[in-house]
């Protein structure tokens, strides 16, 4: 969804919405994204941040980290560190420059995510739309504050929410970089929380971590 349109409606989310601009890389990544080909054929050392984008491995890495029975959550790419999650973006909409500043075009600082989200760092990247990237350390308190900043702003656009992997969120000014986000080479879902959500046959809309979200590869502006 639009940084604009979140405004409206989520005002302490538009920092995180701001993330993913129309970046539109060619790479396509893979496991192995953001490590050394190394650890991803499975020589991982088994360090702080073995089966992240930063040290994939053959049994814990970015997509084969969850049984294959897994949850849709536990399903989702991990980033570990702000550079690997930058790399991962810009596979498929530009972020080929992370900065800790949102510049002049970025969300103000009064937009920034609050501590209930426990976001660890924030990045954005982008030119001429911004892309905003957040690490954030328990998954469960970021996706039920962003719920009740849902709720606390009346909901909004029921076909949007924010671009989540395990670790990480993304959220952009560029409808079409959400929307790349959301392709299946990404792996990414969004997280929607509004009780209207009824997406179209066909589209995903798995039990996100929180009663009343879902995870779903559905999204319209």
């Amino acid at each position: 969804m639009r940084i604009k349109s979140i405004i409206t409606t989520v005002t302490a989310v538009t920092a995180l919405l701001a993330l993913t601009t129309a970046c539109g890389g060619d790479a396509t990544p893979t496991a192995g994204t953001g490590g050394d080909s190394s650890a991803a054929n499975g020589a991982g050392d088994g360090g702080p941040n073995e089966g992240t984008l930063d040290n994939p491995t053959k049994n814990g890495g970015v997509y084969g980290s969850a049984p294959k029975d897994g949850t849709a959550f536990q399903k989702l790419p991990k980033a570990g560190t702000m550079a690997a999650a930058a790399r991962f973006v810009n596979g498929f909409t530009q972020c080929d420059r992370v900065s800790t500043t949102p510049g002049e075009d970025g969300p103000s600082e009064d937009s920034k995510l609050g501590p209930a989200y426990t976001v660890t760092e924030t990045g954005y990247c982008g030119r001429r739309n911004v892309t905003t990237i957040v690490l954030y350390k328990d998954p469960k308190a970021f996706q039920t504050a962003f719920k009740a900043e849902m709720e606390k702003n009346g909901g909004g656009n029921p076909n949007s929410g924010i671009v989540v992997g395990q670790d990480f969120a993304v959220g952009s000014q560029s409808a079409d970089a959400m929307s790349a986000l959301l392709q299946p080479q990404a792996g990414l879902l969004m997280l929607n929380c509004h009780a209207d959500f009824n997406p179209p046959s066909g589209f995903r809309k798995e039990p996100a971590l929180v009663k009343g979200c879902v995870l779903t590869d559905y999204y319209k502006d």
